[in-house]
């Protein structure tokens, strides 16, 4: 046993001491061409996290963090090359991407594996099946946006997600990591598979929203006085509120015509919160949904 103890602490001070390892700081500034309210940033990462802030002025200041780690000079140096910061500035639309790699990034045609999306900004994951990066690489992006300005935003590994004090609409997808929304005002769209989804919102929302993850819970927070319609599902969670007008609904029946006839689809635990109104939808599989209002 100590013989198999020795063998992997000395595997890993091998890699630590043959691992190269270079860090820079990217730092860019810019504006909306075209101001409106319809302003939007688009943040397309692979490894790393996304923060997200909102303030008074009108620029997006844009810092990202970028490691690149390799087990020789040469491939350290070909990944300072490949990896940097992608931009493309549609004058009402900004887009960051992890530009380099394997992975392409643009506007996709339908694919498998892309996931169903066409003529959506996307990766490539298909790419080149011969294509192998001999480094590993990391990028963390702080950025300050125009507080109305509404969010695309997703990662995939080592990285969380967080949005703060921001009045736009949000849609937020992570894979392995956190989602935390906090002081938002809008619709909500956020997922992730491998995290918990955080959310507090400093007014109520008016039009639907929905919060899923899988392996998480869901923590939601609203102001006093909630008015929603709600729909919970999981598969081993459970739903806990202390919302005080909470009402059962009956159960929805949804008919959908196809090829083997008509599928019937009966929808449970839908429930409405005060009198009522925007569409709050939660799903988790394996964690429970805490659904609180501020106490005043």
């Amino acid at each position: 046993m100590k013989t198999i103890i020795a063998s992997i602490l000395l595997t890993a001070f091998a890699y630590l001491v043959t691992a190269q390892t270079f860090t820079d700081t990217i730092n860019k500034e810019f504006v909306f061409e075209k101001a409106g309210t319809d302003n939007t940033l688009l943040v397309a990462n692979i490894n790393g996290d996304i923060h997200v802030m909102g303030y008074e002025g009108t620029k997006v200041i844009v810092e990202v963090s970028k490691k690149i780690t390799a087990k020789t000079q040469q491939r350290l140096e070909a990944g300072k090359r490949e990896i940097q910061l992608g931009v493309i500035d549609r004058a009402d639309t900004l887009i960051f991407y992890m530009q380099g790699g394997c992975n392409v990034f643009g506007k996709q045609d339908w694919r498998p594996r892309n996931f169903g999306t066409r003529n959506k900004w996307s990766y490539n994951w298909e790419g080149d099946s011969d294509c192998d990066t001999k480094y590993e690489y990391k990028l963390d992006f702080t950025i300050k946006v125009p507080n109305s300005v509404n969010l695309v935003l997703s990662t995939i590994n080592n990285g969380d997600i967080e949005v703060e004090n921001v009045n736009g609409g949000l849609k937020v997808e992570n894979i392995n990591g956190n989602i935390r929304l906090k002081n938002i005002s809008r619709e909500a769209f956020a997922t992730t598979i491998n995290g918990n989804v955080d959310i507090e919102y400093a007014k109520n929302p008016d039009k639907p929203c929905r919060f899923y993850t899988l392996n998480g819970d869901v923590n939601a927070w609203f102001q006093t006085g909630l008015k929603a319609n709600m729909n919970f599902k999981s598969f081993q969670g459970e739903f806990f509120t202390n919302a005080p007008n909470l009402e059962s609904l009956p159960v929805q029946v949804e008919k959908e015509s196809g090829d083997k006839g008509i599928k019937y689809t009966l929808s449970g635990n839908r429930f409405k919160i005060g009198s009522g109104g925007a569409l709050l939808d939660f799903e988790t599989f394996n964690g429970n949904v805490y659904l609180k209002e501020r106490s005043q």
